[in-house]
């Protein structure tokens, strides 16, 4: 999984190819072959395509090779249609099982892609090769991007981790578990490389002077800037790979210890520091490794890389000198272990470690290989271990810096403390042997543990502090071996608290996914389920678990494995997640439950392993040692646990119970509990990721992948565990638009054409679909499906699209058939007429008169065509002449009569706008006078009812002011309960700070402690050097102990012999007690069996007088009949109470009748025993004869008692029958006057909604009449003041245009307010459409799930009826069991009477014994067999109860979704309203852009003017100058007026400097206002291109929401068609079930006929007798259950009747309402009529609103229309119901008469009954004294032939049940067939009435685009003349530009500089002609020489 640079396409390893995917062959091969998925052994599951049903088997044809196999239908798994192939996240998978998820993770394997997402869980699947896409291009192409957009991969979990962290301010952590091998630590790499690629921080290259250039974090090299952060991040894995790392069977790098690593970033998100810590490091792996299996790296690194300096400082060897490297030199492929040291020494190099420090901790290691090379002898005499050589010691001793004879002394002669006194004790070379294995791994964990701190130390930066982290944990998945010891339990006790953790998560995600898209479902918090597991292992107390009882056996002195597993099993041996083991002994101790499966483990050495001993001795030397970096590994001495803690020496080598040194130290167990919470707790903390590796293979083969391994992981990853929380809510997600896209071909005409909401459409499609509401939920912008929904869809889906294209080529094949038919009746009509021409033409060609005729023709009127060609021309002449005449003259008519055509057509349309205007205005008034005198007259009526209403809304709101003073109050309880906590928070902030206070305080303490202990230790030694002595004489001592301890032992041992002598004399001395007691038991049972008929009677008696109270409780309910209608609800209990009890009476009865048969059998068997001991007393068989004719008159007693008995039930029942009928009466009518009521109700409320709309009405025609009213005023102001503007001064132009616009802005305020009322009184009428569209849906709705709960309410009847007559079966095979137990228990009896007579033979007794054992053998085995079959019942009776639940569950759910269906109504009709307010919001601002250009075109025509008239004045100003000049020169030119005109000149002179100046200052004015106007201009541009961009937006946006709305409508009308047609299948299969129970049926005929055939015949007669008289007994029971059924259906028959009656009247009062509706709809609509004819501005506007009025009258005539067929359909079912009601009073009459026959014949069957029974007692008396022995043997074969008789009874009765079932079903079937048919027809008529709907809104669509064309148009034409008018004033503005120059130079004024000519300038219409200099030249020339006053003006 490492990092490639290769030149393949990474993309192929990500994408999958959607072409193979949707690829419509293979779908269509789906649907042909029903695809399955099959269990195979060899690939798990297999392809195979179902082929027939058999019932519970199923025949299956296997894709891959054809074969066909029977498989059971439990174990087939359903196949995703092929559009969820490869699919990215399992989660989505519409069939989620295990074989859909193996088949997805292999198919995406096998395409190369490794990651696959699981809902939380993202799965890796490792590729045993090198995969292109960890480089940094993928790294980008991940960043910043969501997990939905990108296929899965581990960046895409780094990346949303990261962003989460960043966006909610969350600490997230990356979990990821799996097998060794499977690919953890490559994935937390990866992780590590990302995060270390996206959040390298600035920051942190500033604070280490790293210029921004330098390349990532993760490419850098050694050589590039040491200690900067991100790289020292990645460089920390190398070290703690190469000393936590192994080499293992399945891996070459598997990490051999969990590790979390937590990232650190600020508050901008980059790293700022990072911290690791480590669990369970396996440090037995130091001392001995498996078969082919390795260390750890750095001891081959070690001895491979160092180089020969370094080999002598460390005193190195080669790798077969140690011991501990159990197999040597072991190197993995592709690695070189030299290479591999200098690249840790490299990456410690940049973690920035010391020289010192790697020496120290190399010295460390090399001295943990010299621990193994330390050999230990045994002693010849004694068990006492010696050193026989000490090189090796020395070499250790050397580098942990220790005194070698101190060494040697401490391991083989420890002193250890006895009492109060230290004693050296030799050590047995076992002991040596441990203590140095014992010390190498603790030495070797205390060194990792100093690496983890050193490497946290290098990561820390306290500069930086964090704000949040990212943790990445890599911990062992779960473990499954078949011996598993305790690190197998703390593994997977973290899995297991890892697995509670997700289930927890995805319970919330769960639960806010559903909060969000408001669905209701029934949470269930899965995390619970673990939680039995995980306290059997960690619970402390009440029971305590098996981690605190680990514990408590290692503080107890001589406690071993065994008491271990003894109180385990003691303590928590009934708990559901624990077991005992099944196998033997050596194997398991006991075995856990856990989610993955069942764990076997081994408790071997689990004290030990959970102490963890050390030789203390050694320890204290090596925390004494002269290396300081020993000694500050051992600092923690006083922690461990020691030798002198080992108790009872004697007995064990090396003892398994220990003390503890007074709380100082801590089990493993407790630690890792420890570790493991603060863990847990950081991570709940967070916001996890997962991430699940799993291992294809153990081969290390790439592309293969093991289908049983994989399925494991997935079970013990938790994963498959994952998709069963899945499977438990609705996993299958679409958005509407995504489901109305896909499934809307399976409702064709279920949504309306035009416009409708996503969430509508998709509630429109699941109704068309039917699908059972269980099955889906509709959120606010997704649909949710349970699993498998999708599947059948697709399948219909299928089905629809293969029959449309099958009808397309159809009618493709038929169209060009046609069209090739029409060519070629073309080509033979066309050949006809060819063939008629030719023909005519070969007729003529030889005919010399038409020969003649064609030379003749040409040659006609050749003379006279000169003479009128000359006529001819002069003709042509005079009528050119004329024709000038006439055109010149026409043309003059055209334009004078297009001018009157122009202006008549003008007048002609507004005489026609006038005289239209009037006649609507007429009528509109004629219809208000007429509408107001209707609504006086309603107003009258509705006042009295005004005021009820308006007493009720007063006490509603009293209730809603008291109901929101309570919310106000909980509100302000939880505000200070908030504050409340974060007061706590803040408390735990200090006591934590003070914690950590006390934590320094008593290290320092502990420090001060330890040097005193040292000093004590000192004193001490003294003192034992004094004591040795002592304790050498206290050896003599215990040596002579040892002797008098063995001659004690041989006392005991004889003690024990006289004993067991003792035991088998009491034994045998038991046994004769025990047949003594037997007999004394035997006795007792027959005076129990006496006295039980004792209490039979009494019980009678008390069944009597319970008969007489019920009696008595019917007669008071009769009385109490007049009080019905107060007292239903107690009555209707009653009732209840009394079927109960009726029903615990016929149980007591059935008991009776069970007990009177036990009682016969028993008697009988007395018979036999009582004739067996006839010989010896007459008296017995007196007795005898008595006990006979006392059963007879019981039994003639119980017969006339059940006879009575059924006789009171009868009345009783009809008593109980009329009661009720009178209460559904009453019930009913007290419904009907409450509906009355509540329809009442709501037509007042209607009526006062009217008046009210009616109300606002008046006051908008009032605003709206001012309105008007100030728009004329204004309208006058505006023409006076244009009036005024025109007389006045050429100044006042800036004054005028400030006018103007205060006056447009009015008339725009007026003309918005006048659209608003308009958009107003469109709301109100969209307001009334959906108010009718709500109830009519509402009340199709309830119809609907009226139909559905009683279908299923009857579902669930039967099913309960079912249960009970399973139940009462059950019961009576039990107590069959329990007479076989009986009979056996008299055998027994007897045989131990029989061995009471023959006491003194031994030998008999023994073998009768072993006769009685073989019995009971076979009898335990019969036991045996019937319990299991009792289990199993037990066990369909509680998977049918869990159904049951689950109905009743689905029947909440179902009222649940009903009320939520009410909510979501009122909701949309909400955002209906919103949506309508939003497009008129819309359509306003359009109306202000278009009104605000209008405004803006008036003002550029008034500016255009302004400017012409300037214009004018110029020219006029230049003709005066003219003149002036003209004047000038010709004074010049007269010489004789000299001093007379020098005066006139200057003063001429004068006035024309004056009338410069002027035209100078008006000039500016002018420039100045046209600078204002194109400023204007510009500014209106911007506007008005900003309005049409943002108009444009507006409208892609809502299309888009709309087009969303119509798809979610499409899908879940598609979702309905799929849950309707698995209703199909489901009654499909009840078919099938029928079927296969009568063929049961007649195979249970078959064999009651073979066993029949086998009898006697007497014996036949009598028992069919018997069998005949049950079976009318059955027959009458099953004729009164059959009526009161249908006295039932007929009374449910009289409510629906009812019911009906009551929806008529409703829909009677809903036209009622509608056409109120329609009427007040044509009020409104006169009124805006009226308003048109009064406001001449908004008059288009108002038009087009009278159109829409009128189409919604037409709307309102069609639904009336379709309410009177409704009525009509109605009235025709309740005729229909009438009929059936008849034909059920018939059926009723029917049955009434064949139940009195079936009782006449019970009569006559019991008296022949009677009679034979006389006859056989007769019989039996005259048989009994000649044949005893015979009759005996007789009787004994008659019991067991009745015995079957009755169990084939009972088969029988029971397969008749069945078929009454299976009647009563088929009935109900028909009945919802019909009901069906009903719904069909109803369905129709809607789909007729939503077609024309759909007509009705396509014109509305339309009208809707064309006034859109319109608008655009208008917007077009606008804009051309902005465009007109820009170019104009640019015009204007060049020209003026000019003008202004040459004023400015004071020279002549002329309009073109460099021109000659003419020039002319057109603005709007007007053109001004501009004279040239030259021009102006000749014509003062030519004045001069005329000498004229004054020159011409052009």
């Amino acid at each position: 999984m490492s990092h490639r640079s290769g030149q393949e396409d990474p993309e192929r390893y990500l994408f999958v190819d959607r072409a193979v995917v949707y690829n419509p062959a293979t779908q269509a091969d789906w649907t042909a072959k029903k695809l399955v998925w099959v269990p195979s052994e060899r690939h798990g599951f297999e392809a195979a395509s179902v082929r027939e049903e058999r019932g519970e088997e199923v025949l299956v044809e296997l894709a891959e090779n054809g074969k066909k196999v029977v498989i059971n239908k439990d174990d087939i798994q359903k196949m995703n249609p092929p559009k969820f192939s490869k699919v990215e996240d399992m989660a989505e998978l519409t069939c989620l099982n295990e074989a859909s998820v193996l088949h997805n993770l292999k198919d995406r394997y096998y395409s190369g892609l490794i990651y696959t997402y699981s809902g939380l869980f993202c799965v890796v699947i490792n590729p045993y090769k090198n995969l292109p896409i960890y480089s940094e291009n993928i790294i980008e192409m991940y960043r910043g991007k969501k997990r939905h957009e990108m296929p899965p991969h581990i960046y895409a979990i780094s990346e949303s981790a990261y962003r989460c962290m960043l966006q909610d301010r969350e600490d997230q952590s990356i979990l990821c578990t799996g097998e060794s091998g499977a690919g953890k630590t490559e994935n937390t790499k990866k992780v590590i490389q990302y995060l270390a690629h996206v959040a390298s921080s600035h920051k942190g290259r500033k604070d280490h002077n790293i210029p921004p250039e330098s390349p990532k974090a993760f490419k850098l090299q050694a050589s590039v800037f040491p200690g900067e952060l991100e790289r020292q991040l990645l460089q920390a894995n190398p070290i703690l790979e190469s000393f936590g790392n192994a080499k293992t069977v399945k891996n070459d790098n598997s990490s051999r210890f969990g590790k979390f690593i937590r990232i650190n970033f600020d508050v901008t998100g980059y790293i700022v520091g990072a911290n690791i810590e480590t669990y369970l490091l396996e440090k037995s792996r130091a001392i001995r490794q498996a078969k082919d299996e390795r260390t750890f790296h750095i001891f081959y690194r070690l001895l491979a890389g160092a180089g020969e300096h370094l080999r002598t400082d460390l005193l190195l060897e080669g790798f077969n000198n140690y011991r501990f490297l159990s197999n040597g030199n072991i190197p993995i492929p592709g690695q070189q272990d030299k290479d591999n040291f200098q690249e840790t020494m490299d990456a410690m190099h940049i973690m920035s470690f010391s020289h010192d420090e790697i020496v120290c901790m190399l010295k460390v290691v090399s001295a943990v290989l010299q621990f193994g090379n330390i050999v230990f002898k045994k002693e010849r005499n004694t068990d006492q271990a010696s050193m026989p050589e000490n090189t090796a010691a020395q070499k250790l001793c050397h580098l942990l810096g220790m005194n070698v004879m101190e060494f040697t002394r401490a391991i083989l002669t420890p002193r250890i403390k006895v009492g109060r006194d230290y004693v050296q004790k030799a050590q047995t070379k076992e002991q040596a042997d441990f203590a140095v294995e014992a010390l190498a791994k603790a030495t070797y964990e205390r060194l990792f543990r100093w690496l983890v701190h050193r490497i946290n130390k290098a990561l820390d930066r306290t500069k930086r502090q964090g704000a949040s982290f990212i943790g990445i944990l890599d911990i062992a998945g779960f473990e499954i071996f078949e011996l598993n010891s305790f690190e197998q339990l703390c593994i997977n006790y973290t899995n297991e608290k890892l697995q509670q953790l997700f289930n927890h998560t995805m319970f919330i995600l769960e639960q806010e996914e559903y909060q969000r898209e408001g669905i209701e479902w029934s949470f269930i918090d899965f995390g619970l389920d673990l939680q039995p597991c995980i306290d059997l292992i960690e619970r402390p107390t009440n029971p305590p678990g098996i981690l605190a009882l680990l514990d408590e056996e290692c503080w107890f002195p001589k406690a071993t494995d065994k008491t271990f597993v003894d109180k385990v099993l003691q303590e928590q041996g009934t708990h559901t997640k624990f077991q005992k083991p099944r196998q033997l002994k050596d194997k398991a101790d006991f075995c856990i439950i856990h989610y993955a499966g069942r764990v076997d483990y081994k408790a071997d050495e689990w004290l030990m392993k959970n102490m963890d001993p050390l030789n203390d001795n050694v320890a204290t030397l090596l925390h004494q040692s002269t290396d300081k970096f020993v000694a500050e590994l051992w600092k923690d001495v006083d922690r461990i646990v020691g030798l002198d803690q080992v108790a009872g020496m004697n007995e064990t080598a090396f003892g398994a119970a220990y003390k503890t040194k007074k709380g100082m130290f801590r089990t493993v167990g407790q630690l890792y509990k420890e570790q493991l919470s603060k863990l847990m707790a950081t991570l709940r903390n967070t916001n996890p990721n997962f991430v699940r590796c799993i291992i294809p293979n153990h081969e290390k083969r790439a592309g293969k992948l093991d289908p049983h391994l994989v399925l494991d992981q997935l079970r013990c990853n938790g994963v498959l565990e994952g998709i069963r929380i899945c499977r438990q809510g609705f996993p299958n997600r679409i958005v509407f638009q995504e489901f109305r896209q896909r499934y809307e071909i399976l409702t064709p005409n279920a949504i309306p054409k035009g416009f409708m909401d996503g969430k509508q459409a998709c509630e429109r499609m699941i109704q068309a679909l039917e699908l059972d509401g269980n099955l889906f939920r509709i959120g606010q912008s997704k649909i949710f499906f349970r699993a498998g929904v999708l599947a059948h869809l697709e399948e219909e889906r299928d089905l629809k699209i293969t029959d449309i294209i099958i009808y397309f080529q159809a009618v493709c094949r038929g169209y060009l058939a046609r069209k090739a038919f029409a060519k070629k009746q073309q080509q033979l009509s066309a050949l006809k007429v060819l063939q008629r021409n030719c023909a005519a033409y070969l007729k003529l060609r030889h005919w010399q008169w038409w020969r003649l005729f064609t030379k003749v023709k040409p040659l006609l009127q050749v003379t006279r065509q000169e003479e009128e060609m000359q006529a001819k021309d002069e003709e042509l002449v005079k009528v050119k002449e004329k024709q000038s005449k006439v055109e010149g003259e026409l043309m003059e008519m055209e334009r004078k009569h297009q001018q009157l055509m122009e202006e008549k057509n003008i007048l002609a349309e507004q005489l026609q706008a006038e005289t239209e205007l009037f006649a609507e205005a007429e009528e509109m008034r004629a219809r208000l006078a007429s509408k107001k005198q209707e609504l006086e007259e309603i107003l009258h009526d509705l006042e009295s009812r005004l005021e009820e209403e308006e007493e009720r809304t007063q006490g509603m709101q009293n209730e809603k002011k008291k109901m929101q003073s309570h919310i106000q109050d909980l509100e302000e309880q939880l505000d200070e309960e908030e504050a409340a906590r974060q007061k706590l928070q803040l408390e735990k902030v200090t006591a934590e700070a003070k914690m950590k206070k006390f934590e320094e305080d008593i290290l320092l303490l502990e420090d001060q402690n330890s040097k005193f202990i040292k000093e004590k230790k000192l004193m001490e030694d003294r003192i034992n050097e004094m004591s040795s002595m002592l304790a050498e004489e206290e050896e003599k001592a215990k040596n002579l102990g040892k002797v008098k301890n063995k001659q004690e032992m041989m006392m005991v041992d004889l003690e024990e012999r006289l004993k067991k002598e003792e035991k088998t004399r009491q034994e045998l001395e038991k046994a004769k007690r025990k047949l003594d007691g037997e007999t004394s038991d035997l006795q007792d049972q027959i005076s129990e069996l006496h006295s039980q008929t004792e209490e039979l009677k009494a019980q009678l008696v008390k069944k009597e007088e319970e008969q007489q109270m019920m009696q008595s409780r019917g007669e008071d309910e009769v009385s109490q009949k007049n009080n019905a209608l107060k007292l239903v609800r107690e009555l209707q209990a009653q009732l209840s109470e009394l079927q109960e009890d009726l029903e615990s009476e016929k149980q007591s009865r059935n008991k009776a009748e069970k007990l009177k048969r036990d009682l016969s059998e028993e008697l009988e068997a007395l018979k036999t025993e009582l004739e067996d001991t006839l010989d010896t007393t007459a008296a017995q068989q007196e007795l005898r004869t008595k006990r006979e004719q006392e059963v007879a008159e019981l039994k003639k007693a119980i017969e006339e008692e059940t006879k009575n008995h059924e006789a009171q039930i009868q009345d009783m029942r009809q008593r109980h029958a009329t009661a009720l009928e009178e209460l559904s009466e009453q019930l009913e009518q007290a419904k009907r006057f409450k509906a009355n009521l509540e329809k009442t109700k709501q037509s007042q409320e209607s009526a006062n909604k009217e008046l009210a709309s009616e109300v606002k009405s008046l006051q908008q025609a009032k605003t709206e009449s001012e309105h008007k009213r100030k728009k004329l005023e204004g309208q006058l102001q505006e023409f006076m003041a244009r009036v005024t503007e025109g007389e006045r001064a050429k100044g006042e132009l800036a004054d005028r245009t400030h006018k103007l616009q205060t006056e447009l802005d009015n008339v725009s305020t007026l003309l918005e307010d006048a659209e608003r009322k308009g958009i107003k009184m469109a709301k109100d009428v969209a307001g009334l459409e959906s108010q009718l569209q709500d109830t009519q849906e509402l009340l199709q709705e309830e119809t609907r799930q009226k139909l559905n709960l009683s279908s299923r309410i009857r579902q669930l009847e039967e099913e309960k009826n079912s249960l009970q007559e399973q139940q009462e079966e059950d019961e009576e095979a039990r107590k069959n069991l329990e007479k076989q137990m009986l009979t056996l228990q008299a055998q027994l009896s007897e045989s131990k009477k029989k061995l009471e007579d023959d006491v003194g033979t031994i030998d008999g007794l023994e073998e009768s014994k072993k006769k009685l054992q073989k019995d009971l053998e076979l009898t335990g085995q019969r036991l045996e067999e019937k319990t299991i079959a009792f289990e199993k019942m037990e066990k369909t009776k509680t998977r049918l109860q869990q159904e049951l639940d689950d109905l009743t569950v689905d029947l909440d759910h179902q009222r649940q979704i009903v009320s939520n269906l009410e909510k979501k109504q009122k909701k949309f009709d909400q955002m209906l309203a919103e949506e309508k307010s939003i497009s008129a919001r819309y359509a306003e601002e359009r109306d202000r852009a278009e009104a605000e250009a209008r405004e803006k075109e008036t003002k550029a025509l008034s500016m255009t003017r302004a400017l012409d008239e300037a214009l004018e004045a110029k020219e006029e100003l230049e003709r005066v100058n003219k003149q002036l000049r003209a004047e000038m020169e010709d004074l010049m030119s007269s010489k004789d007026d000299v001093g007379k005109n020098v005066h006139e000149l200057e003063k001429s002179k004068r006035t024309l400097e004056q009338q410069l100046e002027e035209m100078k200052t008006q000039l500016e004015e002018l420039e100045d206002e046209l600078q204002a106007t194109e400023d204007a201009k510009l500014r209106l541009e911007v506007n008005m291109q900003a309005m049409k961009a943002q108009y444009e937006r507006d409208l892609q946006g809502r299309d888009d929401q709309n087009d969303e709305k119509k798809r979610a409508l499409v899908k879940q009308v598609r979702e309905m068609e799929a849950e309707l047609e698995d209703e199909r299948k489901q009654r499909g299969l009840a078919v099938a079930a029928k079927k296969k129970l009568e063929m049961d049926l007649k195979d249970v005929e078959g064999q009651i006929e073979g066993a029949t055939k086998a009898r006697d015949e007497a014996i036949k007669q009598l028992r069919k007798l018997q069998a005949q008289m049950k079976d009318y007994q059955r027959e009458l029971e099953d004729a009164r259950a059959c009526r009161d059924d249908i006295f039932a259906i007929s009374k449910e028959n009289e409510k629906k009747l009812k019911s009906l009656e009551a929806e008529i009247v409703q829909l009677h009062e809903d036209l009622a309402a509608s056409e109120r509706g329609r009427r007040h709809a044509e009020q409104e609509r006169d009124e805006l009529q009226d308003e048109i004819s009064n406001s001449t501005s908004g008059k288009s506007a108002l038009m087009d609103e009278k159109r829409r009025l009128e189409a919604r009258i037409a709307q309102l005539e069609e639904e009336l229309e379709e309410e009177q067929g409704n009525m009509e359909l109605l009235n025709d079912r309740f005729r229909k119901t009438t009929m059936q009601v008849d034909t059920l009073t018939t059926e009723l009459s029917a049955e009434r008469s064949t139940g009195q026959k079936s009782e006449n014949a019970r009569q006559q069957l019991e008296r022949q009954n009677k009679d034979l029974r006389a006859k056989l007692g007769e019989l039996e008396g005259s048989v009994k004294s000649r044949f005893k022995a015979s009759i005996t043997a007789l009787e004994a074969k008659i019991i067991q032939l009745e015995e079957q008789l009755e169990q084939e009874a009972k088969e029988r009765a029971a397969a008749n049940k069945i078929v009454r079932r299976t009647e009563k079903k088929l009935k109900e079937i028909c009945m919802q067939v019909e009901d069906e048919r009903r719904h069909a027809d109803q369905f129709k008529e809607q789909l007729e009435k939503s077609n024309s709907r759909m007509k009705q809104l396509k014109r509305q669509l339309e009208e809707a685009e064309e006034e859109a064309t319109r608008a655009n148009a208008s917007r077009r034409k606008l804009q051309r003349e902005l465009d007109d008018a820009t170019e104009a004033s640019e015009g204007l503005s060049r020209e003026v530009h000019t003008l202004k120059n040459r004023l400015r130079r004071g020279g002549p004024i002329s309009f073109s500089s460099s021109r000659s000519g003419r020039r002319q300038l057109q603005v709007e219409g007007t053109s001004l002609d501009l004279v040239s200099d030259d021009e102006l030249e000749n014509k003062i020339t030519d004045n001069n020489a005329n000498e004229t006053p004054a020159p011409q003006p052009e």
